[in-house]
């Protein structure tokens, strides 16, 4: 969050936001930086909220170190997944995709330590990116934001904290298996 307001503050929005053109002309840092820019101060407060309230749902269990991996991770995929897999989209800024994969890895988090409350939260977000992808994204959100939901993005990211989670249902099975 503090990155992201000081990104606003300065107004770093072209010098950090996913441009498609200036990615293919090799300024491939705006596939990480991306993420941490935002259309306006709604949107970055919508994200916030968002940081929030996962903190609220998992911060006892993610060390600031486990986060920071996340959020790393999550950054690059969700940056690549959008260059990769959404060329119509030119411009892209904002936390919400990665904050799906945050989420996701969250609940399954959540599972592993026997919260019946992860499986409702992974299959809601589930829920959540399917309603988008058929009824496509939220008209009053874009107009808070005064910029298109990138409702694709949310659904990469969504596969991404999916993807990072798989350890954690690794070790969880293996632990589960030798008792």
């Amino acid at each position: 969050m503090l990155f992201s307001f000081i990104f606003a503050a300065f107004d770093l929005n072209n010098l950090l936001e996913f441009n498609r053109t200036l990615v293919e002309q090799g300024e491939l840092w705006r596939l990480f930086t991306s993420q941490f820019v935002h259309a306006n101060y709604a949107h970055l407060g919508l994200n916030c909220l968002g940081i929030f309230l996962i903190w609220l749902l998992h911060g006892e269990y993610t060390s600031a170190r486990r986060y920071a991996f996340n959020v790393s991770v999550l950054a690059v995929w969700c940056g690549l997944g959008v260059y990769l897999f959404c060329p119509s989209i030119h411009i892209y800024t904002g936390l919400s995709a990665l904050l799906h994969g945050v989420i996701i890895w969250g609940a399954v988090k959540d599972t592993t330590l026997g919260l019946k409350s992860g499986y409702l939260l992974f299959v809601g977000v589930w829920i959540k990116i399917v309603m988008e992808q058929i009824n496509g994204p939220d008209a009053s959100i874009g107009k808070l934001i005064n910029s298109t939901v990138a409702i694709d993005a949310h659904l990469i990211g969504a596969i991404g904290g999916t993807l990072l989670a798989i350890p954690l249902v690794v070790t969880y099975l293996k632990n589960k298996n030798a008792t």
